[in-house]
């Protein structure tokens, strides 16, 4: 169904979205040839604004961005139709369920199935926005995703500045440089803990590169 609005969500990221990310927030990016070139990928990040998604998209050339799918919480982003065609068809969400009832099914269901078709799939393992700049312990479901396919890398990013640019809560955007650091590839080593304790390192020795003082 992406399919027939491939053009408009191209046109919405290059008319509204880069200009707004080079301008408003002139992102640097540091190791840029990290990302993944195609899917299947997980991309992992820090989470601290409702722009984080939007500025990791762009990170990716035009070309992939049909195959550029951010997982987002179903009961936030589709809480109206108007809300679930932007989201769905002009950013391409996953949506999942955030508290499945037992026996509903895989909650996990929609982003395996992206990953099998060969998408690049953005996640948040914090689970939702936290203080900016203080890394959040990541849960688990990252790891059964992992789990699920060996085979596919899980890509750290960290997001630096986006806290403050859009800060939780708040609608009116500030200019703010920002940064993303992006990770070797981590991948799955047999044992969640070791997956996670793995990815969590990571995580943190990318926000100790940047050097950057105590948020205040």
């Amino acid at each position: 169904l992406l399919t027939m609005y491939r053009l408009p969500r191209a046109a919405f990221f290059l008319l509204v979205v880069r200009p707004v990310v080079a301008v408003l927030l002139g992102m640097n990016v540091r190791h840029r040839q990290r990302l993944p070139s195609h899917g299947p990928a997980l991309v992992v990040a820090n989470h601290n604004s409702h722009l984080d998604t939007l500025v990791l998209m762009t990170l990716f050339p035009i070309r992939l961005l049909p195959h550029v799918r951010p997982v987002a919480a179903a009961d936030h982003f589709l809480k109206n139709r108007l809300a679930a065609w932007f989201f769905t068809r002009l950013i391409g969400i996953l949506p999942i369920d955030r508290n499945p009832r037992a026996g509903k099914g895989d909650p996990l269901g929609i982003v395996t199935e992206a990953v099998e078709r060969g998408d690049i799939v953005i996640l948040f393992p914090e689970g939702t926005r936290g203080e900016p700049e203080q890394l959040a312990a990541f849960k688990s479901g990252v790891a059964h995703l992992a789990r699920r396919h060996p085979d596919v890398p899980v890509v750290p990013v960290y997001l630096h500045g986006l806290g403050k640019a859009l800060p939780r809560g708040e609608g009116l955007l500030v200019p703010f440089v920002c940064d993303a650091f992006v990770g070797h590839p981590v991948h799955w080593n047999g044992d969640r803990n070791a997956f996670m304790e793995q990815l969590q390192a990571c995580m943190t020795a990318l926000a100790d590169e940047g050097n950057f003082p105590p948020w205040v």
